[in-house]
């Protein structure tokens, strides 16, 4: 992939957040969810968003073979395309997760079938799939996965013989195994950057944040649970990504 080729893509992404997430107020979105189609700002947006790639194909056509007419059609495309997808977000419950991620899905679909389409190839797509299909993008993916999940399984076992031993800590409800799981994934992520000290600093700080919480407990089994959690969360993390550079990226 050329390096214009992915500069085009990058500035596409970039032209959407600035359009998305910089330039619209909320009192835009709240409109949008009050009139849906009348809204005069959801069109307003979508004109925004379509200046603005407008304006990125219009750089890019400096360095490739398209006129201003390719130039005003993915313009338009972007627009048109973006208040059909806000205004079907506008006829769903609004601050929910789940339709935000599916709207950003659909409007980064777009401007990747616009990426597409102006470079004329679908040879990207290809380069994508092979070197997602390689040994070692699936080896991190694998590895990724189990420390996620299956890891918290797999502790939550070792574990229990311990937590029963446990009163109410107060704690919010499955708060400590999401804490594991962003922990592991930091933990696995600096291990195949090589960045072990930074992971001293992880353990570190966590230590600093929970220390007033134990000794204010004064409770020895939940010290002693915290840190045997803890440690094994962190040494299997460590041990996986290891072996992960070691058979993957050293190999």
């Amino acid at each position: 992939m050329s390096a214009d080729a992915l500069s085009l893509l990058m500035g596409l992404v970039l032209a959407h957040l600035v359009g998305d997430f910089l330039l619209q107020p909320r009192t835009w979105v709240e409109e949008r969810y009050r009139l849906r189609h009348r809204s005069p700002r959801l069109l307003q947006h979508a004109g925004l968003h379509g200046l603005l790639a407008g304006g990125v194909l219009l750089m890019a056509s400096a360095a490739t073979p398209r006129g201003l007419a390719a130039v005003l059609l993915g313009a338009l495309t972007v627009a048109a395309s973006h208040w059909l997808i806000d205004l079907a977000k506008a006829r769903l419950p609004a601050g929910e997760l789940r339709w935000f991620l599916l709207d950003q899905a659909s409007h980064l679909l777009v401007l990747l079938g616009l990426w597409l389409a102006w470079l004329g190839s679908l040879a990207p797509l290809r380069e994508l799939a092979a070197w997602l299909a390689s040994p070692t993008v699936l080896g991190m993916a694998a590895a990724y996965l189990l420390v996620t999940r299956p890891l918290s399984i797999a502790i939550a076992l070792v574990m229990q013989r311990w937590s029963e031993q446990l009163e109410e800590t107060g704690t919010l409800a499955s708060a400590g195994a999401r804490i594991g799981v962003l922990e592991r994934l930091l933990v696995l992520t600096l291990v195949l950057l090589d960045q072990l000290t930074a992971v001293g600093f992880l353990l570190a700080a966590k230590s600093v944040l929970r220390f007033g919480d134990l000794r204010d407990s004064r409770d020895r089994k939940l010290t002693e649970y915290v840190l045997l959690g803890t440690l094994l969360s962190v040494s299997t993390t460590l041990v996986l990504g290891m072996l992960v550079r070691l058979l993957l990226l050293e190999g």
